[in-house]
């Protein structure tokens, strides 16, 4: 499997180091594709990946899937183009489809195409819960609960406060960089207008904790995952990075586990 990448920050040195070095996938990033020319060109040395500045030089390769691990603004401009070109893609950056319209509208030329789109997990678990418990239409209530440090946020804090209650679509428009984990679950469960998002500032924690609590038919849930931040960078859990890794290593898998 060759695996292209959009993007040239901590995702993608993350996956190229677990996947071209420690071969923790079957398959190989051969490209990489980005805006910065100093660290793309130390990335392409590093890990024997050929670094691109123009997208459809990149389209072109024969990549069986391209991984977007860029920002929400990169995701917008390119990754129709990614799957007008008939390869799979994996998006990091969920809040690319605060327009629900966009991702319907990607769906349909992916079905035409006959490729497929992936959102990983990201931050958090449970997806597989909301995609059974809504099957029937039996999804009543979800809601996360995001706590985070102010350098996770960006912000300044001297004590814990609740910074946002609201809506995902709400939550996603004001922190698209932070609150991916609320949009995706949101997809997963019964839509941005109706998932319920609170984000909490907590200057005492190191950890970034998402608790998600839903209700149905089904009974109800509650899941609560505290994420290590990625080494470097505070804004972006590991997990987040690990579940675009997992799904690269089961892509292609004859078996697979949940939804």
């Amino acid at each position: 499997m060759n695996i292209g990448i959009i993007g040239t920050g901590n995702i993608a040195s993350y996956l190229l180091e677990q996947i071209n070095h420690k071969q923790l996938a079957n398959g190989r990033v051969t490209a990489i594709f980005g805006r910065n020319q100093e660290v793309g060109q130390r990335l392409s040395e590093g890990f024997e990946a050929d670094f691109y500045t123009d997208l459809k030089s990149f389209l072109n390769l024969p990549l069986d899937i391209v991984v977007e691990a860029a920002t929400v603004e990169a995701a917008g401009i390119y990754v129709r183009d990614v799957v007008a070109s008939k390869k799979d893609l994996v998006v990091s950056s969920i809040g690319v489809f605060k327009n629900i319209a966009f991702l319907e509208e990607l769906t349909t030329l992916a079905e035409s195409k006959g490729t497929q789109i992936f959102l990983p997990s990201g931050a958090i678990g449970g997806l597989d819960v909301l995609q059974s418990a809504k099957a029937a239409g039996g999804l009543e209530r979800v809601q996360i609960t995001t706590r985070k440090s102010p350098a996770s946020l960006g912000i300044e804090a001297d004590e814990e406060r609740i910074i946002f209650d609201g809506s995902a679509f709400e939550a996603v428009g004001k922190f698209p960089k932070n609150i991916n984990v609320a949009l995706v679950l949101a997809i997963a469960g019964i839509g941005v207008e109706k998932t319920k998002v609170r984000i909490i500032v907590d200057p005492e924690i190191e950890q970034n904790t998402h608790t998600i609590e839903a209700e149905g038919d089904f009974g109800r849930m509650q899941l609560q995952v505290e994420n290590n931040p990625m080494p470097g960078n505070p804004k972006t859990s590991l997990l987040a990075a690990l579940s675009i890794l997992s799904v690269l290593q089961n892509k292609d898998r004859a078996l697979r586990i949940g939804n």
